[in-house]
């Protein structure tokens, strides 16, 4: 089954909690600390898969999540770093945010590795607390848990040259003519329901790979029927060959055929407006006269776009149309289609960026990511550890934005579960 859209769950690995011992040996009078680091969570990567064509495999299998990093020991023994996750995709696979919709990677090279979601440092232990005031802290630091984000998988075929055209005029026998592919073809709209590839060889012994793009229809790039699906198939085509009905047996127009295929590649993407285009006028073999060939023949010399007319049922003009097709080919630059502003690999924010506080009730409540990894790290029961949240506190910048909201002495400071009285 061909699956070219999915939205998967990811999350790197969480980092190993510094440990809080103390060296305890034989003839060895106050030790001291010597509690070791947490190992780093595990990174999330992503990776070209050669021998993948679909995401067929994300299905089912939703949520991802890289190891997390050991808790640190005594000795000054580190925990072991979590191992980072690769998950292989195909060629062709585009990675974006789901929120925001901004494209994190493009993996469209061979052995293609990204670095997608960096897993959470793992926490110091005791011993890197201990000063020459304080000698035995009784507290370490919490590893900071990895990232997780919900990521949408695009799977954009990577092909030469793509048939593009309104349902039923011949694309796919086109392609079962000129390949070994074996798509579906029946005399009935939308027999394509998924692009299929193969690959042209010429008589100059020339080759290039062709896709079979299901038929668009207007209103494709508003996302009637399923034209977005058909539609990010062509992004990545460096020449299209846009097949039309010139039979005149359905009472179609051809020119405005084409020039409604082309408003709605205009619509969906820019680019593609300008994309270099072959107009195959197919059907030849039963056409009822050649009013609309001639009008589609007009429009083409108009615009200079060279045109070929051909029957895929019997052969004519193919050998001619694919030679020149594999011509135009050499002049024609191979392009990263993709746009990538800025690439994206999410980062542990700053501790100083990340906390806020709210007047609740008459006390004032700290929350953020910063408050959380310095809890992890205090020992309330310990007059040290306690010594040491202030002056962190101080160090982020918690009390200056505390005094600038007006906190008072005896006023109710509360963090995590825990409540703390103000004093200047």
């Amino acid at each position: 089954m061909f699956v070219d859209y999915t939205k998967i769950l990811i999350k790197s690995g969480d980092g190993g909690n510094g440990a809080v011992t103390f060296r305890r040996e034989k003839y060895v009078a106050a030790g001291g600390p010597d509690g070791g680091d947490g190992g780093k969570g595990g990174d999330i990567y992503f990776e070209v898969d050669p021998d993948s064509n679909t995401l067929i495999d994300f299905r089912y299998n939703k949520k991802f999540k890289a190891q997390s990093g050991a808790n640190g020991s005594g000795g000054h023994c580190y925990g072991k770093s979590g191992e980072d996750l690769i998950i292989k995709v195909p060629k062709g696979t585009v990675v974006k945010d789901a929120e925001t919709g901004k494209v994190i990677v493009d993996l469209s090279e061979d052995g293609q590795k990204e670095l997608v979601l960096p897993g959470g440092r793992g926490g110091k232990g005791n011993a890197h607390f201990a000063t020459s005031t304080r000698q035995a802290p009784r507290f370490a630091q919490d590893g900071e848990k990895g990232i997780e984000k919900e990521v949408i998988l695009e799977l954009k075929l990577l092909a030469d040259v793509g048939l593009i055209g309104f349902p039923n005029v011949g694309k796919s026998t086109l392609l079962s003519r000129v390949t070994a592919a074996k798509p579906k073809i029946a005399n009935y709209h939308f027999t394509t329901i998924y692009p299929n590839l193969g690959v042209v060889k010429t008589k100059n012994g020339e080759s290039f790979v062709l896709a079979d793009i299901p038929g668009v229809i207007e209103g494709a790039s508003q996302g009637v029927g399923l034209g977005l699906q058909f539609l990010r198939h062509i992004e990545r085509t460096r020449l299209l060959l846009h097949v039309i009905d010139c039979s005149g047996i359905e009472g179609r127009n051809p020119v405005e055929d084409y020039k409604t295929i082309n408003n709605e590649l205009k619509k969906y993407n820019e680019k593609l407006s300008t994309r270099k285009q072959i107009i195959v006028a197919n059907k030849s073999d039963i056409m009822q006269d050649d009013t609309g060939y001639k009008e589609l023949e007009k429009l083409a010399k108009d615009n200079n776009i060279e045109i070929f007319k051909i029957s895929a049922v019997t052969g004519e003009g193919i050998s001619e149309l694919f030679t020149r097709t594999a011509e135009v080919l050499k002049t024609l630059p191979k392009e990263d289609i993709i746009d990538i502003e800025d690439k994206v690999v999410y980062t542990l924010k700053d501790e100083k960026e990340e906390f806020k506080i709210e007047i609740i009730d008459g006390d004032y409540v700290v929350t953020g990511p910063a408050v959380e990894r310095l809890m992890g790290r205090v020992n309330i029961g310990d007059n040290e550890s306690m010594a040491y949240l202030q002056n962190s506190m101080r160090k982020i910048g918690i009390e200056d934005k505390l005094r600038e909201m007006g906190i008072k002495e005896g006023d109710t400071v509360k963090m995590l579960e825990w409540e703390f009285e103000w004093y200047n």
